[in-house]
């Protein structure tokens, strides 16, 4: 497996350096196509993006936000265009065809999945919404329960690697940031669809625009019976949700304001998700955001102040429906935070000075120190015993230089955090571009970056585990290089190569030579790790290539390939860190069909390194396995009409050990605009 693997990385590595020299050297028959201003060029972002570089689209890879084609390191757009091309009903599903990412499915559509990039687990991801940090100090497990629906969103960005400067301390080796659409006109749109294990979702968007004023509301409700039973037949990987999302803004001349609030309410089957001995888990969350920004458009000093509150509330019920058997947990937080950035030009480029103030207060059943005063918990009779409170503060200095042939952003953040004493601490980080012709970028980057322990992490006693509160925060230092190619004749390629060196990695161990009676998951601060990774994508518009043929739309295929070395310490299983993606390769076709009709084909192959511990308590290799999708559709005006197949083939496979992800499903469903 791993010669084919090998084989198929030369080979896309083979079209990648034949594509750049041909066209480089004018060998390709020059299509009239698409045509734009001089200067502007297509760019590479990730295996599903065929589209071109434009000014619209906004990106912050740094303290700044940035038009694309000016951006000094590569970013991956996914746009709704795209979104709505896949067969998928969340975002958890959109991000598995971004090469870069790990998607470790527990529950389907969107009950509960963990986001990892370049070997990362789902605690060292900063996750977003229009720019707002929404991760839970709680644990990231839940960091995926986004308000918004599919036709909600404008596009995604996808950074890989450390984003300190950016986003802050949670992004240590990446961030994903969801950002929302902002209506052009008076508009309504309203869609359903339904499928196998009972699957039904609906939902319905609206938007109001007038002069500078511009509303959007969306709701949205989808459940599920599940894929699988417990032992005792009854329902284990259920799961129902109902979310609704409002965002406004007010934007003139002088000044830009825009605001949002949402809420995400969801109950589903844990199944064996924490513990394989019980088999009817049960979770219920929700999940309160709410957030105000503002901008002004003229003077010299450009101004973005900002303004959050989420508010996040779980119960875990290890036998579902059973608390006289074992107590449930009960957790609630609130993370308020306010930000400040501003950016001034001058002679040597554009200086960015910002700072930012974040407190996260929890209180919990099982997690944290002491209350001096219990604090009661809604609905129940009982309450809050324990709870943490710490506060982070970050200033931020950077610096953008951009010119005809050379980008760069260089600065440094420094963060200081209330919990455990934690001093002032300084990450820089510089990013630098160069463009090599016309349509060739080579890329040079260089980023460091921390990461604090979660609440579960630093408290979490219970039920076979046993933590420390004692952890230090997760530290990174990234070099990246990277080759972009894009042109307006339809071809786009990338290959980069990464070295990601962390140190103070926090993890969930087992030793297993120990008894099973008396086995339990630590938290450490584990070991160094170091990882070197390769990342190669092309990416083919044939119906810009080719203009007179219309059945092929555009093919890509994208490669990712990642090896961790690390101290080998026998006998000791990970949950986190030791398990990650060696290999991952993503494909898809794209057919314009007669009728108005669309097809799309998708296939994964996935190689996850490490172990699990199976239901009869032996030790198991995660098996590789490959994945093909599918997504036809109907498209005539106002109206889409679609069939969607996952898992075609019904491959048994585990992104997780002990949880067996569901085998064919199929959905149907429509969506119109009013």
């Amino acid at each position: 497996m791993q010669d084919m693997l090998k084989g198929y990385f030369y080979g896309v590595l083979t079209v990648f350096l034949t594509l750049v020299f041909s066209v480089t050297n004018g060998l390709f028959v020059h299509v009239c196509a698409n045509q734009d201003v001089e200067g502007r060029s297509l760019v590479v972002l990730t295996s599903d993006s065929i589209r071109f570089e434009t000014e619209e689209i906004e990106v912050t890879a740094s303290r700044i936000r940035t038009p694309l084609p000016k951006a000094s390191r590569i970013i991956g757009i996914m746009t709704q265009e795209q979104i709505s091309a896949y067969p998928v009903q969340s975002v958890n599903d959109i991000l598995k065809y971004a090469v870069g990412v790990d998607v470790r499915q527990r529950g389907p559509m969107g009950a509960q999945t963990d986001v990892g990039i370049r070997g990362g687990n789902f605690e060292q991801v900063a996750i977003l919404l229009d720019g707002i940090n929404i991760c839970d100090p709680q644990t990231g497990h839940n960091s995926f329960d986004f308000p918004v629906d599919m036709s909600d969103i404008d596009h995604i960005e996808v950074l890989e690697g450390p984003a300190g400067r950016a986003y802050g301390s949670s992004s240590l080796m990446g961030a994903i940031n969801i950002v929302t659409r902002t209506a052009a006109r008076t508009s309504g749109n309203a869609h359903a669809e339904a499928g196998s294990w009972g699957y039904a979702a609906t939902g319905a968007r609206a938007a109001a625009v007038n002069g500078g004023w511009n509303n959007m509301i969306s709701v949205n409700y989808g459940r599920s019976d599940g894929y699988s039973r417990s032992k005792a037949g009854n329902l284990n990987a259920d799961m129902n949700y109902k979310k609704a999302f409002y965002k406004g803004s007010y934007a003139d001349d002088d000044i830009k304001v825009n605001w949002h609030a949402g809420v995400s309410m969801k109950d589903w089957g844990s199944n064996t998700f924490y513990s394989s001995k019980y088999d009817e888990q049960f979770e219920h969350t929700v999940k309160t955001y709410t957030a105000l920004q503002a901008e002004n458009r003229i003077g010299r000093v450009h101004i973005h102040p900002s303004a959050w509150w989420n508010h996040n509330e779980d119960r875990f019920e290890l036998i579902r429906g059973s608390e006289s058997a074992v107590p449930f947990n009960y957790h609630r937080s609130d993370v308020a935070g306010v930000g400040f950035n501003s950016w001034f030009d001058w002679i040597l480029g554009r200086t960015a000075l910002g700072a930012e103030l974040k407190n996260e207060n929890l209180v919990s059943g099982n997690l944290g120190e002491p209350l001096a005063e219990p604090k009661h918990i809604k609905g129940t009779d009982r309450d809050y015993t324990k709870g943490l409170n710490r506060t982070n503060i970050s200033f931020i200095l950077e610096h953008n230089l951009n010119l005809k042939w050379f980008s760069m952003s260089a600065g440094v953040v420094g963060v200081r955090n209330s919990w455990n004493g934690m001093d002032l601490r300084f990450y820089p980080g510089v990013d630098m571009s160069v463009k090599m012709g016309d349509n060739l970028k080579l890329f040079v980057t260089y980023n460091t970056s921390l990461r604090l322990p979660s609440v579960t992490e630093l408290y979490y006693s219970v039920g076979g585990y046993k933590a420390d509160s004692h952890l230090k925060p997760e530290e990174l230092k990234a070099v990246d290089l990277g080759l972009k190619y894009a042109d307006y004749r339809g071809v786009q390629a990338s290959a980069s190569v990464y070295y990601n060196r962390c140190s103070n990695m926090i993890d969930w161990i087992m030793d297993i030579t120990q008894a099973e009676e008396v086995r339990h998951w630590e938290s450490v601060n584990f070991t160094e790790i170091n990882s070197l990774g390769a990342e190669i994508t092309a990416n083919v518009s044939l119906e810009t290539l080719f203009p007179r043929q219309r059945l092929l739309k555009s093919i890509d295929v994208a490669y990712n390939f990642i090896d961790q070395q690390k101290v080998d310490v026998p006998d000791i299983q990970s949950r986190t860190t030791l398990e990650y993606l060696k290999h991952k390769a993503v494909a898809g076709m794209r057919f314009n069909l007669p009728l108005n009709m669309e097809l799309g084909i998708n296939y994964r192959y996935q190689e996850r390194t490490g172990t699990f511990t199976d239901t009869e308590g032996q030790v198991q290799d995660f098996e590789p396995y490959g994945l093909l999708d599918a997504r036809l559709q109907w498209r005539n005006g106002r109206y889409d009409i679609y069939l969607e197949g996952n898992n075609l083939t019904g491959r048994q496979y585990y992104d997780y050990g002990c949880i067996p992800q569901p085998g064919f499903w199929a959905i149907a469903g429509f969506s119109f605009d009013i």
